[in-house]
């Protein structure tokens, strides 16, 4: 495991020295401080906590910051070793190919989880002091927002691995890491959205959506820590409740989970096929 533990200390270093993890801090940072800001308004008129109300709001603004900042952390893991022509000179020490992917993963889920907690962090200083210091409910809602997120964002790194080790171009593996996060992200929900639109109270709408809507990461994401502080904003008239879904609670991160190995997994395979 020493070899893992080198590799992952050194994509730490790499994303310390081309400023990755003060440039994702800073982009976390910024939009949190202003849903922070922006939910301080209406939670003194429904008597909640701005930070719990920010919550809810950066669940959803992660879930289209986080999987975009992973796969640009991600997609040249091994694309561009194989560019710059350095991958036959890590396969030439006495390493295993997946020590190589795991220490990389390892790296990079640490690059990702110390900008998450920094940028994370300095707005629920904010959110919490804002809304004065009546419990420590607020600070758990915003710890179960960090953790998950950390989560997700090991979901995309792995994806972006599978897709690094799919093509042998940066360029290509760019563009495959865009249109992933274009169709998991994007295009994955506005599908959902015109099949409820479209079957309304059906049989999509009653059994096949639910089950859709934990099949994608992001989402399940998204359920997740929306449910996470429904307790807190249904006295408040803010929460909506979650029912219908065959997953509830800490279920539905089994969704990311199973993602996460199962991306690492294929990329692991695809690793072996690539000749240096």
């Amino acid at each position: 495991m020493k070899a893992v533990f080198a590799i992952a200390l050194t994509e730490i270093r790499i994303g310390i020295r081309n400023s990755w993890v003060l440039l994702s801090a800073g982009i976390l940072a910024v939009f949190s401080i202003l849903l922070v800001l922006l939910g301080s308004g209406p939670s003194g008129a429904v008597d909640a906590h701005p930070l719990t109300v920010a919550v809810t709001s950066l669940s959803t603004l992660a879930v289209y910051l986080i999987p975009l900042i992973a796969l640009l952390l991600s997609f040249d893991a091994v694309a561009g070793e194989v560019d710059r022509g350095t991958l036959q000179l890590v396969l030439a020490t006495p390493i295993a190919r997946w020590q190589v992917l795991f220490g990389k993963f390892i790296g990079h889920t640490a690059v990702l989880t110390i900008a998450i907690a920094a940028g994370y962090g300095i707005a629920g200083v904010l959110g919490y002091a804002l809304g004065g210091t009546d419990g420590f409910e607020p600070l758990a809602d915003l710890l179960s927002l960090v953790v998950t997120s950390v989560l997700l964002g090991a979901v995309f790194v792995a994806v972006g691995y599978l897709a690094s080790c799919s093509v042998r171009q940066t360029g290509t593996a760019a563009a495959l890491a865009v249109g992933i996060w274009l169709i998991t992200v994007v295009l994955y929900d506005m599908a959902l959205l015109g099949g409820l639109l479209v079957s309304q109270d059906g049989i999509f709408a009653r059994t096949i959506f639910p089950w859709l809507l934990l099949l994608n990461p992001a989402d399940a994401f998204r359920v997740y820590n929306m449910a996470a502080v429904d307790g807190s904003l249904l006295q408040t008239g803010l929460g909506t409740g979650a029912s219908g879904l065959p997953l509830e609670g800490s279920g539905v991160l089994l969704s990311p989970i199973l993602w996460c190995f199962a991306a690492l997994r294929l990329a692991a395979l695809a690793f072996r096929r690539i000749t240096p």
